[in-house]
């Protein structure tokens, strides 16, 4: 047992590290001890005196632990502060994971700059690792290299890594081609209601694709039978992974496939610009039209750039507005914001906007965003989101919060999720005033007298999000408890936070 505590505050002395940007030596230099002993320390290898953990927790800006059973990590709120000063956006969560799944298509080395180091992508890597990829990240960097070896081991694949995640019914397009007979277990990730994976059967099923859940299993069984594209694939829903699996088929089909009704959105357009990278001709980017001419074989060394993810950008913003701050954003990608921005503008948010700039990806157009104390009122009509280019379904409870700080009632429906809006009951505990229409609507009715609370985070990324930045606004201590939702898709969102005089501690129970 003693061993076991020893294993896991080196683990989490490890990901404080690495979520610094600190090498083993160069916390060992802060310390005053050697490389050595931090390898050790990390690795459960060497006992460690409660002075030394305060010490690492010092250097390291980090509460490392606080005893407890539950073995989960709590954020403890002090609010009603105003935020300054500016942060940048980081890359995409939805293009990395994407992105992270099209690797399997080349043969080659793929190189990944600069990329968020969250749950999700920490997930995929485990499933990577567990069948045969080679994945690692480059000491000192959040470049991740992957290579895949020649002969994928799908039947020692992590189950438990794969149930977490969604993203896993992204590999069946990639590995459409590469194998005829084969498993994957049950997608998991948000509790947000039943999503099905019909339209993903839809688009793959013209390549030869059959997939099937058998009643008392918890896997999905995939055959397939090669077959010549002889008609345009129409998807029955412009859905972003729909969409991302179906291009990844045809990358690795040697011919030409048109796909219509494919959805144009971020993470989708990230995609495409890799597989660009690898050789493969995509054309109509952007639009819901795609051409793709495939190759038989991919096996190149490439490096690429995930464009920055509009849904940090709309919650960054969102931290903003709710706290009555004036910040600046950096690295906003404006096109898959604008819409939003537009909505914010009509409820009365003034702001300044730069000149657009490229992101590194060379493709996504970029603005830096500067807000300015603004007086806001009800949205004229109901907020809701549509297929890109309009408001983006997960920046929809984003703009329901900064509806709760708006003068009047808001409608807000939350069409594509069966159980998601429900969430904005949780606000009430704040001193919201939500009203329940049904499980796809709610009235909120603003300006908001926040208060402290003690929430448990639900178990969906965006509505705990949303909750976080609510406390960021409520003056008192506030405890939001269970915060794995968060870090599948922001990283180290509460430090940065901080960095704005937010005051948010991290408690990681063990």
């Amino acid at each position: 047992m003693v061993d076991d505590y020893k294993i896991k505050i080196g683990s989490l002395i490890q990901e404080a590290r690495v979520s610094r940007g600190l090498t083993q030596t160069e916390l060992a230099r802060e310390l005053g001890t050697s490389q050595s002993a931090v390898n050790r320390i990390e690795k459960g290898g060497q006992n460690i005196s409660l002075e030394m953990i305060a010490r690492i927790s010092e250097v390291l800006s980090s509460n490392i632990v606080t005893l407890n059973s539950s073995g989960k990590i709590n954020f403890r709120v002090k609010g009603g502060k105003k935020l300054s000063g500016s942060i940048e956006v980081k890359t995409s969560k939805n293009a990395a994971v994407g992105l992270l799944c099209a690797s399997l298509l080349n043969k080659g080395k793929t190189t990944l700059r600069r990329v968020a180091r969250i749950e999700e992508v920490n997930r995929i890597i485990e499933v990577l690792q567990s069948i045969g990829v080679k994945v690692r990240w480059i000491e000192g960097t959040n470049d991740l290299e992957i290579v895949p070896s020649k002969r994928l081991d799908l039947d020692n694949i992590d189950e438990k890594a794969a149930k977490r995640t969604r993203s896993i019914i992204m590999f069946l397009g990639p590995l459409l081609h590469q194998y005829h007979d084969f498993k994957l277990p049950f997608a998991g990730g948000c509790n947000l209601g039943t999503r099905t994976v019909e339209p993903h059967l839809v688009g793959l099923s013209p390549f030869g694709m059959d997939v099937v859940a058998k009643p008392n299993t918890d896997y999905y069984h995939a055959t397939v039978n090669e077959k010549e594209i002889s008609r345009t694939i129409l998807l029955t829903e412009r859905g972003d992974t729909v969409t991302e699996n179906v291009i990844m088929a045809a990358a690795l089909y040697d011919g030409e496939t048109t796909i219509r009704n494919a959805s144009p959105n971020y993470m989708v357009q990230d995609v495409c610009y890799f597989l660009r990278t690898l050789g493969v001709k995509v054309e109509g980017i952007g639009t819901t039209t795609l051409k793709i001419t495939g190759l038989k074989k991919i096996n190149k060394d490439v490096e690429y750039f995930p464009s920055e993810d509009p849904i940090e950008a709309m919650s960054l913003i969102a931290a903003g507005i709710v706290t009555g701050s004036e910040i600046t954003v950096t690295r906003v990608p404006i096109e898959f914001t604008e819409i939003e921005l537009a909505v914010l503008e009509g409820m009365g948010l003034e702001y300044d906007i730069t000149s657009e700039y490229k992101a590194r990806n060379g493709h996504t157009r970029l603005v830096d965003i500067t807000l300015k104390n603004s007086k806001l009122h009800a949205a004229k009509d109901k907020l809701h989101s549509m297929p890109f280019p309009g408001v983006n379904m997960d920046n929809l409870p984003f703009l329901g919060l900064i509806a709760t700080v708006a003068e009047g009632r808001t409608l807000l429906h939350d069409w594509s999720y069966e159980n998601r809006a429900i969430y904005f009951t949780e606000l009430t505990k704040l001193n919201a005033k939500v009203e329940m229409v049904d499980p796809h609507r709610v009235y909120l009715t603003g300006p908001t007298k926040w208060k402290a609370a003690d929430i448990v985070a639900p178990p969906a990324l965006r509505p705990s999000v949303v909750i976080l930045l609510a406390m960021l606004a409520a003056p008192g201590t506030s405890i939001l408890r269970d915060v794995y939702s968060i870090n599948r898709g922001y990283e180290d969102f509460a430090n940065r936070l901080n960095t704005l005089g937010a005051e948010i501690e991290t408690i990681r129970e063990i």
